[in-house]
């Protein structure tokens, strides 16, 4: 049985500008866009969140949520020199370590022999290297899996440490709330709650064909979950999928050429960001739209590589299911996998000629 520890920093960039700044340390603060610029929040601390505030909120919902609060722009090298300071304490206990953010990560330490093996000293120290070496505090979560593990990190939040121990997976499994199973967000929790499912145990009650019937393939994830189920190990290799870049707009893009318009930058940038990651091979490209009621929706195709064009007509079929004004759009390509990659590899080059 896997021993996972999954670390997470409380209010990530925030903690960083209050511990540069104490002054700010109880004052409602955020890190995000203007409201003039219609910019959301990043994260916030906890002194926000006594109002309500939280990150992804729009920053003008949030300053009428709470008008003392101060706003401060993210400063995101500053953020990566912390964050490389304290993987690199992670890497210092485990070579597994799999990141997830800038703020988090999952780490095996199920051969870790130091401290005796014991996943809980090793969170423990974790944590006090952490604050002891960046003066950022992390939560850490300590379980059998990493499912189980992420869960525990927020438990207990902020400074918080929670192990389920194998002895006590069950009995914690089968009180948990649906809604704090990974992938349940207001919609399907609100179908679960008409369904009068509201723990795990409530859900394991629940025959295989009927979840299958109500939620498709995630009916068997949600059987998993609710059994304490998950294989997967912690990859130490985060394949990208896919590169992008969007925009969110000052004003509203009115009309179908204004959008056009505005899509030849953002091309632009990303035949740069693309560029930058090794020019890799591309199986689709894709466009998305937000328009004026937050609505969203994508368009891609199939390609073999960037064509200009194509983002164009792809915008133009995207805009129609809208036909409203525009906050936001995106460009970006989705990655041929790294597997697949390879094995096209085999092919390339002169091959030699049959004698």
């Amino acid at each position: 049985m896997r021993k996972i520890l999954h670390a997470d920093c409380d209010c990530f960039y925030a903690a960083v500008e209050m511990r540069d700044d104490p002054s700010l340390a109880n004052t409602p603060l955020a890190i995000g866009g203007s409201a003039e610029r219609r910019g959301v929040i990043a994260t916030c601390n906890y002194p926000a969140r006594q109002f309500g505030v939280h990150s992804a909120m729009p920053t003008a919902r949030a300053l009428r949520l709470c008008p003392e609060l101060k706003l401060l722009p993210p400063d995101f090298n500053k953020y990566r020199e912390v964050s490389q300071q304290i993987q690199a304490i992670f890497h210092e206990l485990t070579p597994l370590v799999e990141p997830l953010s800038l703020d988090e990560a999952y780490l095996d330490v199920t051969e870790v022999t130091r401290f005796r093996g014991s996943a809980t000293w090793m969170a423990r120290w974790l944590k006090d290297e952490a604050l002891a070496r960046t003066g950022i505090v992390i939560s850490v979560g300590v379980a059998p899996n990493k499912f189980l593990a992420k869960i525990a990190s927020d438990w207990d939040k902020p400074d918080g440490l929670f192990v389920i121990p194998p002895t006590e997976m069950e009995s914690f499994i089968t009180d948990l709330p649906v809604r704090k199973l990974h992938g349940v967000g207001p919609a399907t929790a609100t179908k679960l709650d008409t369904l009068g499912i509201a723990s795990c145990a409530d859900l394991r009650a629940q025959s295989m064909d009927k979840l299958l019937d109500q939620f498709g393939k995630f009916g068997r994830r949600l059987h998993e979950l609710a059994h304490g189920i998950d294989d997967r190990p912690v990859n130490v290799s985060r394949e990208r999928k896919s590169v992008s870049v969007e925009t969110t707009y000052d004003r509203d893009l009115p009309h179908l050429s204004d959008c056009h318009g505005a899509l030849e930058p953002l091309i632009e940038k990303l035949h740069d960001r693309v560029a930058r990651h090794g020019d890799p091979a591309i199986a689709k490209q894709f466009v998305k739209v937000r328009f004026d009621d937050f609505s969203s929706t994508t368009q891609e195709t199939g390609a073999r590589g960037i064509i200009d064009a194509r983002f164009h007509e792809l915008l133009e079929s995207a805009w129609r299911r809208g036909e409203r004004p525009v906050r936001l759009l995106g460009v970006g390509v989705r990655l041929v996998p790294e597997q697949e990659q390879r094995q096209l590899g085999l092919f390339d080059g002169d091959q030699p000629a049959t004698p």
